[in-house]
């Protein structure tokens, strides 16, 4: 089965059951709290993922990341969880400027 590890959130792992889902739905329908403060809509950078390994494995940047590239707001190892799509095996990391008062961070 494929799945997402979340290296600073203690190794977690989420199951990908079904892939049409974003990472952001994925990871919430496995009970983490991810920060996303336009509602998953693609509008702001706050859901960011750093991918660590197997971004060859997520689905083709969408229209708002590669503006936020062009913008400088995202760089080349980063997503947006709210639209992206894991198709393989990958492992993220959430970025500091992203991380939640109440988690328990394993950096």
């Amino acid at each position: 089965m494929v799945k997402i590890v979340i290296e600073n959130l203690a190794q977690k792992e989420v199951p990908v059951i079904d892939p049409s889902k974003s990472i952001l739905q994925l990871v919430q329908s496995n009970f983490i709290d991810w920060m996303h403060a336009c509602g998953g809509k693609g509008r702001c950078t706050t859901c960011k993922v750093i991918v660590t390994d197997g971004i060859d494995h997520l689905s083709l940047p969408t229209p708002a990341e590669m503006m936020y590239r062009r913008l400088g707001q995202l760089a080349d190892n980063e997503r947006l969880a709210c639209q992206v799509r894991a198709r393989g095996d990958c492992r993220v990391r959430v970025p500091d400027e992203s991380k939640m008062p109440h988690m328990i961070y394993t950096d």
